[in-house]
């Protein structure tokens, strides 16, 4: 982000469960379950190179016959551009986030968890095709997480600008925890659209979990305000 710019998105996500993947990756039915989020993402620029993020919201949900309800996960941090051009960039965020009363990993009980470490590498990379703008996001992730095992996870995003206000995004989110003998892996893939508006910008997607295992097929929408300041 720019010095003193600021960008800020409002996102609901509501995703189901009916099924969910064993240890051999197969899928098998599972108790019903939901969980429901609305939460605020705020990035503000500080300088050149560094940049503020944080997150909190709230979050509700079912599961096993209990319901809860409460404040979601909050996480601050700063991200730094080692490297930026005209076409590309490369940052390194460290950041640190509270768990909430709700799921704060897709293979655990709701409110497990507690304080999360978390360093990320992030690449970015803009180009044309075929007369269109087009973008690829590559991020890898280690999180330190007490009461839950930590993680690895590597995220990467396609971007396609079929016009000026319009904009496709595909997106995957993969993952795995460190936990022996067992360790539950994940592959979330959401495709969405983004049509803006002058210094706003409205988003709906779809979400699933095509493969995992020891993790639940959560499927469901996301809607989302992003508003540039």
């Amino acid at each position: 982000m720019a010095p003193g710019r600021t960008q800020v998105i409002a996102k609901y996500e509501r995703t189901e469960a009916t099924q969910g993947y064993d240890l051999d990756a197969v899928l098998v039915s599972i108790d019903r379950r939901r969980d429901e989020s609305l939460s605020v993402f705020v990035e503000h620029g500080l300088t050149q190179r560094l940049t503020l993020q944080a997150k909190a919201g709230v979050t509700r949900g079912h599961d096993k016959g209990a319901d809860y309800s409460g404040r979601g996960p909050v996480e601050l941090g700063l991200r730094w551009a080692a490297y930026r051009d005209d076409r590309s960039s490369l940052a390194v965020y460290v950041g640190a986030g509270e768990a909430g009363a709700g799921r704060n990993a897709g293979y655990a009980a709701p409110g497990q968890g507690s304080l999360d470490l978390e360093a990320r590498v992030l690449y970015g990379r803009s180009a044309h095709w075929k007369g269109r703008e087009v973008f690829v996001d590559l991020e890898a992730a280690r999180l330190k997480r007490q009461g839950l095992a930590d993680e690895t996870r590597i995220d990467a995003t396609l971007g396609v600008r079929p016009s000026k206000r319009w904009l496709i995004l595909a997106q995957t989110y993969g993952g795995q925890a460190a936990r022996s003998p067992v360790r539950s892996r994940w592959i979330k893939s959401e495709l969405s659209v983004v049509r803006a508006v002058g210094d706003w910008s409205v988003q709906a997607g779809w979400r699933d979990t095509p493969q995992g295992r020891e993790t639940a097929r959560d499927r469901g929408f996301v809607l989302a305000v992003w508003r540039k300041l």
